[in-house]
């Protein structure tokens, strides 16, 4: 390999390739045409070293189609014909080259960068190693006293505020509808919240009746969950009644208003300038003409495109109405939420058992007769955040290579992190926290080895390797996958939608929340804990990254600068302020004072 040119490799040791991996609609169909064969093929065995690691996980047939396919394309004029070393004759080349044709098709994530679900190409090659190995060995020391422990599951008192919904002056709908009102929203389950909110609001201030929200496809989470598939519409309809008019379907002489007819040329009753925060007045002079001309507007796109400030009262009040009363996820969710959630109250662990295949399903669990207390973890450190980062999580010079390529490819350089240090974006409190160092954060607080732990996250950046220290800490670690059986997870499965949703449930019903790094997630979370007055402890992000950079700290100092830290982050009511969500801080808008 002497005459390879250093460069990075695509796959490495733990990558798993099937058929989940395909493209699932067109944009990302488009986006594999765009990926050269130089990139997933050519480039795979340019690292020195890389083809003898890569020949222990990949069968023969695999290594022989990249070298047929390699020469084929002119990419490996590096290898001189060392990658194949025993494994076969030329026929198996021919038979290999016509693979590689199809494993574009059949392995996207192989030869694309932009494989959000696929693992890490590169940084899961060698699992991350403790990058706080003293404060490490310290936490796993220490033992807490009976009175710490109790402190920390005191749940909050009353702070003299209580949910207000109810409008200010007696509540009352148009007799007569100005025309139908439709949105279409594009992102991710909590956004999609915020903007379901958002759009009964809307409906309101022009006296519209309002469609059910048409959910896309996101290019990030790739679900196709609609509305009805999330949450249980005839109780929002329901709920709504005395505020909005909503129906599920257009009638017949609207139907050929559809996602598919906007996507297809400029139509004249779409409005797709709608700014960021638009105020009351924006719709009226808008999209109020459109209603009036056509009996009908759609709105694309729409999240976060109605403002936190300057409404009515009584509007701010029904936008807190709808997410606190009116969206509630569908009856199998619920379900499998409270399933959960009895569980880590009632059911022995599974982190005595020694291997998994070996652990019989909760359900066959002898329940305990004492309910337990538990914490939710949000473990927000998947793919996409750790390269929008621009942060250093320890994996050496091969994963900050791997991390910078993909945030080009994603973000063509649109990333205001990249200007930064790893030193002073810690300092800023602008890195999110990795398992072990969110593990740490909880164990100075006084959570132990005997903590429930539920882990509600999507998928974790370094898989495994990555989480390992975070099970040191806590061995009594639970997710979905460890309290359910497959067939109860069935509906959910492969849906990010409802597996988010199945954890904003469980969250929830917990006795406290953490979450490793502020996000749509964790905010509206926090906003709704705060309107049920539940504990959630807000990490202190820009004092965490300090800490974390003095490699000489003791654990016993480390542990009494977060606890100091952290004494009026346990929960207690903040105001919104000018430009914050209402969907995070809820008072005084839709919280009134005792």
């Amino acid at each position: 390999m002497k005459d390879c040119s250093p460069s990075i490799a695509p796959i490495v040791k733990g990558d798993r390739f099937n058929l989940n991996q395909c493209p699932k609609n067109e944009f990302e169909r488009k986006q594999m045409k765009n990926i050269p064969y130089a990139f997933g093929v050519g480039r795979l065995m340019s690292t020195q070293g890389t083809v003898l690691s890569v020949a222990r996980v990949l069968p023969p047939y695999f290594l022989q189609a990249t070298a047929a396919a390699a020469a084929m394309r002119g990419v490996g004029r590096g290898l001189k014909g060392r990658v194949v070393w025993g494994l076969g004759g030329g026929g198996g080349h021919v038979a290999g080259g016509l693979l590689m044709l199809v494993l574009p098709i059949l392995l996207p994530g192989l030869f694309s960068p932009l494989g959000h679900a696929s693992p890490s190409m590169l940084s899961e090659w060698n699992g991350p190693e403790s990058r706080h190995t003293n404060l490490l060995k310290g936490a796993l020391q220490t033992e807490n006293s009976a009175g710490e422990q109790s402190d920390l599951w005191e749940p909050l008192p009353d702070q003299g505020w209580k949910p207000c919904l109810q409008p200010t002056e007696s509540p009352s709908k148009p007799e007569k509808s100005r025309g139908y009102l439709q949105v279409f929203l594009d992102v991710g389950l909590n956004q999609q919240r915020m903007g379901i909110c958002d759009a009964v609001a809307v409906a309101k201030i022009l006296n519209a009746t309002l469609v059910i929200p048409y959910l896309e496809v996101n290019p990030v989470w790739k679900d196709s969950s609609s509305f009805e598939d999330i949450f249980d519409v005839d109780h929002f309809i329901e709920a709504l009644k005395d505020d909005v008019t909503i129906v599920k379907d257009l009638p017949y002489e609207y139907s050929w208003s559809t996602r598919e007819f906007y996507a297809t040329a400029i139509r004249e009753t779409r409005v797709k300038t709608a700014p960021v925060h638009a105020s009351a007045m924006w719709y009226k002079f808008n999209v109020l003409p459109i209603l009036h001309s056509y009996g009908i507007a759609a709105i694309s796109p729409f999240s976060h495109r109605l403002a936190f400030d300057h409404l009515p009262a009584d509007i701010q009040r029904l936008r807190c109405k709808v997410n606190f009363q009116a969206l509630v996820f569908v009856q199998h969710i619920r379900e499998l939420g409270d399933a959960l959630v009895h569980r880590l109250r009632y059911s022995p662990s599974l982190s005595d058992a020694v291997e998994p295949e070996t652990i019989q399903m909760v359900n066959d669990r002898k329940p305990s007769k004492q309910a337990r207390k538990f914490v939710v973890l949000h473990l927000r450190f998947d793919k996409d955040m750790a390269a929008h980062s621009a942060c250093d999580f320890g994996g050496g010079k091969i994963e900050k290579l791997a991390l910078a390529r993909y945030r080009q490819a994603i973000w063509q350089g649109r990333v205001l992190n990249s200007q930064f240090t790893d030193e002073e974006l810690r300092n800023q409190g602008r890195c999110p926290l990795t398992p072990e160092e969110i593990g740490l954060l909880l164990a100075a607080l006084g959570f132990n080895n005997t903590t429930r732990l539920y882990l509600a996250s999507h998928k974790v950046y370094g898989g495994e390797a990555r989480i390992s220290t975070l099970r040191k800490l806590f061995p009594y670690m639970e997710d979905k996958k460890s309290l359910s059986s497959s067939e109860e997870r069935a509906q959910i499965k492969g849906k990010a939608s409802l597996l988010a949703a199945v954890d904003y449930h469980v969250s929830m019903n917990s006795d406290i929340f953490i979450s490793a790094s502020p996000g749509n997630m964790h905010n509206a979370l926090v906003g709704h804990r705060t309107f049920e007055n539940l504990k959630t402890i807000r990490p202190n992000m820009a004092m965490m990254g300090q800490l974390f950079l003095n490699k000489n700290m003791s654990w016993q100092d480390f542990r009494l600068s977060v606890v100091e830290g952290h004494l009026q982050r346990h929960g207690q009511l903040r105001l919104r302020k000018t430009k914050q969500s209402i969907y995070t801080y809820p008072a005084p808008d839709c919280m009134c004072h005792v």
